[in-house]
């Protein structure tokens, strides 16, 4: 066996999968491009779905591919265990629908025996199969010449992910040696057991059945190889190091660690757990930031937070209490350079993106700590060790506290966490995103007939929007038809079609087919398997047959959808001019009614920003620039600095659409000849839709003029209201809001007054209970604000006090306790007793030690609570 870095054995991998005709497929972002489905890209057939669910054709049936990946599911084990990621790269050899079982699993072999590759010795080689999968038993037994004592049958081998391809599997395990464990007792110790002596390193699925909607298993039209390899458990067996993070995948992001904390790794097992935490970390957040997503509270961006949170709090274990997480960047950059350029490329943006999170997170930890000191405080004075589940996942949401960080600073102040709070909380928050994510199948089922269909159909709708056509196939029901009827739906296919079909955000194309006998409404157009435009229609009148007729899109409908797909171009390039060269696109709409631009970006954008991109946007239309498109090979396109759209993959030729000196990118839409068609551009709004993305609406031509003019009415509207003009109307807007000021500071003026008679005349009421003063009275208040004020007042005016004050506003009852300092902090605490107040009217609240707000419903049962005040102190 050779020792080989980690690059040499993806390069091998690879360059052994193309010499048995294998075509490369790029590395997809993490971010999963059209695919609502996965948070992340979770594996290496996650981006090939279209192929094997039989959406589309490829060019060639046979693909290898290294796909960066990201799973979160377990993070809790990463470093505990020698083997589990967050980040990870999954080689993988694919077969759509040709070779199958026989030459999988002799490649596979081949790949890892053979002194040219891999090279590892055939005996520490073991195999499972499914107990059903007779055929891949006898090809490894009888072709291959594994012994049958390690050809193990495990009921587990079978690749399922619900409806969609499904199939068994075959494992492929390494032999590590008795170091790694010996014990023949072990009823765990074989070939796919729980164990680390025998390391799974490959595993082939064998995707050959429909998994149906109602769970019943189909044979595939076309059977289908998929197999998976770890490339850091690869690398951890071929280099001979007991984890996959002693590998060269991640030492030297832990060298670095060890430069800044002045630990060392390998002295001392909680630190070689920090050390690890932070490896694996580091390189997710640094990966997924340069993919495109961003922290935040929710979605991915809550993934990327606990993470890099999580790795703060481990790098505290090892000393150090500052933000230091982005120095780690250059040293991943540099590690994974030769295949994935995006992260070095990136690391400017990718570091000021993760110092920035770290230094927000440093902010909160204090505030964390404070809020952390303040339960432990309240709970203490209720007689209480224990910090409240919700209390543990309000850090933990908020404060972006790990529920390990809370209870390690909880056990420092003697108390212990709900934990079954905790994760009643957290199940809560689970089941709030899983209801939000939408319900998508992940793969689809194969059609066998549109995967059959392989005649070409010519889009000729760049230039032409009627043209003469003849009908080829006619689908009813995923079966070919000669005929269709009036009121069906069917789907058609033309040898040549003025009809867009949806793709790069842009909608199809609608319009009409007709001749003598039929007339049919074009509903909508996607793309067949093999890459044709394939009309969904209904038939209006007559009956449709495969013969010639006229393909006529709707020109008023294209004319509009045309305007916008070009301002999107325009707007894609003025958000990098103003905002940056970090904004990527996320996602789009084009269409006639309006155009809708996704994008990643760190922060909100300002009004000046938006005017900014606005008048950018609006002189290249008024600067009358020639739009021209053409076709080059993809490397050709890159060359010249075209931009493509984020996630999305190409072919080896590729249609560049260029504005001038100003706009390139590539894109298969349609287009206006001139920017001066567009006319004018006007944003509509803009927000944030998700974790680091914006979105922007924007209208052209005639709708934006049509908004301009609406918003120039609503004006002159509110102009003859405030009996103005509109070129006043600024100046008018100022004066009305300072005399609206100047009026809340004389009636917040008269209300103190009028409390601070009301606070002089309830001090009558005050009682002694012991040698504490007792006040707790019905008052007359407008809001909570005036109830504090008033308390504040009378906290002012008594010594070794409590007070409780309750007013009733409509059906609401508003509630505000106080303790004066002497007795703050000891037996008398607001925020307990307001809360006994409320729920006696049918409420809750709480507070701090010296004063307390609460909310309750029921205001006939106020003066009884009130009056209950001074037998709770007595």
């Amino acid at each position: 066996m050779k020792n080989l870095k980690a690059e040499e054995i993806r390069q091998l991998y690879l360059d052994f999968f193309k010499e048995k005709g294998h075509d490369q497929e790029p590395s997809a972002p993490l971010v999963p491009f059209e695919d609502p489905s996965l948070l992340w890209i979770n594996s290496g057939v996650a981006t090939l779905k279209k192929y094997f669910d039989g959406r589309v054709i490829p060019k060639n049936p046979r693909i290898v591919n290294a796909q960066k990946s990201i799973r979160t599911n377990d993070i809790e084990n990463v470093g505990v265990t020698a083997r589990h990621h967050t980040f990870f790269e999954m080689l993988g050899n694919f077969s759509i629908g040709e070779y199958f079982k026989k030459e999988a699993i002799h490649w596979a072999w081949e790949f890892l025996t053979d002194e040219k590759w891999i090279g590892f010795d055939p005996e520490l080689l073991s195999v499972t199969v499914h107990p059903e999968d007779e055929e891949a038993y006898d090809i490894w037994l009888n072709e291959v010449g594994v012994p049958a004592e390690r050809i193990i049958r495990l009921e587990g081998n079978f690749w399922d992910i619900g409806e969609g391809p499904s199939g068994p599997n075959s494992e492929i395990f390494y032999d590590r040696g008795e170091s790694y464990g010996n014990d023949l007792s072990d009823p765990e110790l074989y070939p796919g057991g729980e164990n680390d002596r025998y390391l799974e390193i490959w595993n082939l699925v064998f995707s050959q059945f429909n998994h149906n909607a109602d769970h019943t298993y189909t044979p595939l039209p076309k059977q289908n190889i998929d197999t998976g390899m770890g490339l850091e458990r690869m690398a951890c067996v071929v280099q001979d190091v007991p984890t996959n993070f002693d590998t060269d995948l991640f030492m030297p992001i832990i060298r670095k660690t060890e430069e800044v904390s002045g630990k060392k790794y390998g002295e001392d097992s909680d630190s070689d757990l920090a050390f690890k935490v932070i490896a694996d970390h580091v390189r997710t957040v640094a990966f997924a930031i340069g993919d495109g997503a961003l922290p935040s509270n929710e979605g991915r961006g809550y993934v990327l937070r606990r993470l890099l949170r999580r790795a703060v709090r481990y790098a505290k274990k090892l000393g150090i209490e500052k933000p230091f997480m982005f120095e780690l960047v250059p040293v991943v950059g540099d590690i994974m350079k030769t295949f994935y350029p995006e992260v070095s490329d990136k690391e400017d943006f990718i570091v000021r993106v993760m110092k920035l999170e770290e230094e927000r997170f440093h902010e909160t930890l204090n505030e964390g700590l404070a809020i952390l000191s303040s339960v432990s405080d309240k709970q203490k004075a209720a007689g209480s060790n224990e910090i409240p589940g919700e209390d543990a996942f309000r850090l933990y949401d908020t404060y972006g506290f790990p529920i390990e960080l809370t209870e390690e600073y909880a056990q420092e102040a003697g108390m212990t966490i709900d934990h079954s709070g905790f994760e009643s909380a957290m199940k809560a928050q689970r089941d709030r995103a899983r209801s939000a994510r939408q319900n998508v199948n992940s793969m689809q089922t194969q059609s066998e007939v549109l995967g059959k269909i392989t005649e070409p159909s010519e889009f000729i709708g760049y230039s032409d929007t009627v043209a003469e056509a003849n009908v080829l196939f006619i689908i009813k029901d995923g079966e070919l038809v000669d005929s269709a009827q009036e009121g069906e739906e069917v789907q058609v296919i033309l040898d040549q079609t003025p009809f867009y079909a949806e793709s790069g955000g842009q909608i199809a194309d609608h319009g009409i087919l007709r001749n003598d006998l039929v007339q049919a409404f074009v509903l909508d157009v996607k793309k067949a398997p093999n890459g044709q435009n394939l009309h969904s229609i209904r038939i209006d009148s007559g009956e449709l047959t495969k013969t010639a007729v006229e393909a006529q899109v709707d020109s008023a409908e294209r004319s509009h959808t045309v305007k916008n797909h070009t301002a999107t171009h325009l707007l894609h390039q003025a958000l990098k001019d103003v905002l940056g060269s970090h904004v990527n696109q996320a996602g789009s709409y084009v269409g006639p009614d309006r155009l809708r631009f996704d994008f990643s970006h760190f922060g909100q954008v300002t009004a000046e920003e938006l005017r900014q991109i606005e008048e950018i946007v609006n002189n290249k239309i008024w600067d009358s620039i020639a739009v021209v498109s053409g076709y080059h090979n993809l490397q050709e396109a890159k060359d010249m600095g075209a931009m493509a759209l984020f996630g999305e993959k190409y072919g080896d030729v590729v249609r560049v659409v260029e504005i001038g000196g100003y706009s390139l990118e590539l894109c298969g839409g349609v287009h206006v000849g001139n920017t001066a068609e567009i006319g004018l551009f006007k944003l509509v709004s803009e927000s944030g839709i998700g974790a680091g993305i914006r979105r922007i609406e924007a209208l052209t031509g005639k709708d934006a003029y049509e908004s301009m003019k609406n918003s120039e009415e609503i004006l002159e509207e509110t102009a003859s209201l405030l009996k103005s003009n509109p070129k006043d109307l600024v100046q008018k807007a100022h004066t009305i809001l300072a005399e609206g000021k100047a009026l809340q500071r004389e009636n917040e003026s008269l209300m103190a007054k009028i409390s601070n008679a009301q606070s002089a005349g309830i001090l009558d009421s005050v009682k002694t209970v012991g040698d504490i003063q007792v006040l707790s009275a019905r008052v007359e208040a407008k809001d909570n604000n005036q109830l504090r004020q008033m308390m504040d007042d009378l906290k002012g005016k008594l010594d070794n006090a409590v007070i409780v004050l309750g007013a009733v506003d409509g059906d609401k009852v508003m509630l505000a306790a106080g303790v004066t300092k002497e007795l703050a902090g000891g037996n008398y605490h607001a925020g307990q007793i307001v809360k006994h107040v409320a729920e006696q009217c049918g409420g809750k609240g709480g507070g701090r030690p010296d004063m307390a707000m609460a909310g309750a419903k029921e205001p006939s049962k106020l003066d009884g609570a009130l009056e209950s005040v001074y037998s709770l102190v007595k």
